[in-house]
């Protein structure tokens, strides 16, 4: 480890002298942090962890790529934009995880996400190393021509670091089919390759996989499904809250009432709707996917549906909340407000969506918890299942491919779950979730050397 550090406890070590070295990036701090106190009893279990430095070597991405991105809008004006890509670790696989266009895109989101990634893509069981990536450019207003434009000029730069050994992309918010295709074809025509599996997410039609869309969405209601069913419990009948109108809040509401629940809301960043009857699937689809619209459009057209400008979706009563929208929306009095109303599960579509402050009420009053590197594995995992088709050129139906995002799901669930109990933390789908992927990680590590 690099520089000295104040503390004699080897975890609080490791954690200050990154704090110190990430000086300025509050998200990755966050997510560092929720990883190195929730893995003390397996460091306690195996020293040869701290021995062999794995801590330091973790928390240290293998590569992190910072790029301007020039392009010229219909104007014909130049706009630079900056470009990002955090490898993080790669020990079980090559690197996988997908790219963010949006305003709020930084080195602290990007490196948060990558190390996040990591343990979600290790629960997954796929063989997939953890990265991500993005852009501070924002899509909503921008001709399909200005998009291409942008797209084609990231990818300039990108490509040298992608491959279907190296570096797998996928989507993220703001990246979508459209993009993901701009994406894969400046990458095709500047390699002279058809790397199907080097990007996921692509159209069902030249090597995309089928569930791909809805898997976050439908994985995230499987997860808390999971954590239902071991109580005998299910989402079935249940009233359900949901952040967000993208694609994973739309997938999960389809899943949810796939399974019988009933999911009342759906939100953008000008409000939240609430729709008692169930939200509206079709309506929402061709008011967010096709029109890109904002949610209040969707009240206008429902009846018996309505509105609320700004405020919290999570002040509305349900029993299943699915935090959907994006990182740190949901804070202590939220959870607070959630408790009161009767919230038994909280599963995270999104990431890192819950604030520590939040989790700490949820766990605190026995509320079930997904993390999101759990929870919302499906997505990541289902990439994984479109590489394994794109290597053998196959093509797999929408319901085979359903049933094994369940089965990973299961996988996923059993794996945190029995983690926590292992590590004398029942019911803690924190400690076990991150217990459960640090392991896998940390042998592959120690098995290949200090690289």
């Amino acid at each position: 480890m690099t520089g000295t550090t104040t503390s004699t406890d080897p975890v609080h070590a490791v954690a200050e002298a990154a704090l110190r070295r990430n000086a300025g990036e509050p998200e990755f701090h966050q997510a560092l942090l929720e990883v190195l106190e929730s893995i003390r009893p397996a460091l306690d279990e195996h020293p040869e962890y701290l021995e062999a430095g794995i801590l330091e070597r973790l928390v240290e991405p293998e590569r992190q790529v910072v790029f301007r991105v020039p392009w010229t809008d219909d104007r014909n004006r130049v706009q630079v934009n900056r470009g990002f890509r955090v490898q993080f670790n790669s020990a079980l696989g090559p690197y996988k995880g997908g790219l963010r266009f949006h305003p709020s895109v930084n080195l602290s989101i990007v490196k948060f996400l990558g190390f996040e990634q990591i343990f979600k893509n290790a629960l997954t069981a796929q063989g997939i190393g953890g990265a991500k990536g993005g852009s501070d450019f924002d899509p909503h207003g921008r001709s399909d021509a200005e998009i291409m434009r942008f797209c084609q000029s990231f990818m300039n730069e990108l490509y040298r670091h992608l491959g279907e050994h190296t570096d797998v992309p996928a989507g993220d918010i703001g990246v979508g089919a459209r993009e993901i295709g701009f994406l894969f074809g400046q990458y095709r025509k500047i390699t002279n390759r058809h790397e199907s599996g080097m990007f996921t997410g692509k159209g069902v039609g030249w090597g995309g996989a089928e569930v791909r869309t809805e898997a976050t969405g439908y994985g995230t209601v499987f997860f808390v499904d999971e954590m239902l069913a071991v109580d005998g419990r299910g989402v079935e009948g249940k009233r359900v809250i949901v952040s967000g109108s993208g694609n994973v809040a739309t997938y999960a509401i389809e899943k949810v009432h796939q399974l019988g629940g009933t999911a009342v809301t759906a939100s953008d960043s000008s409000g939240y709707v609430v729709d008692d009857a169930g939200i509206d699937l079709e309506l929402l689809k061709q008011i967010k996917e096709v029109e890109r619209g904002r949610i209040s459009e969707y009240a206008a057209r429902r009846q018996g549906a309505h509105f609320v400008a700004g405020g919290s979706v999570w002040d509305v009563p349900g029993e299943i909340a699915l935090p959907s929208a994006t990182q740190n929306e949901l804070h202590e009095r939220d959870a607070i407000a959630l408790v009161k109303h009767g919230v038994i599960a909280v599963a995270e579509g999104a990431n890192m969506p819950s604030t520590p402050e939040a989790v700490r009420v949820f766990q605190q009053a026995g509320v079930l918890f997904g993390p999101g590197k759990a929870a919302n594995a499906g997505g990541v995992a289902t990439s994984a299942l479109e590489m394994s088709q794109n290597a053998a050129r196959q093509r797999w139906s929408f319901d085979d491919s359903e049933v094994k995002l369940r089965g990973i799901m299961h996988g996923v669930h059993r794996a945190a779950y029995e983690a926590a109990e292992r590590y004398g933390r029942p019911g803690d789908y924190v400690v076990g979730a991150n217990t459960a992927a640090f392991v896998k990680v940390a042998d592959a590590m120690l098995a290949q050397g200090v690289i």
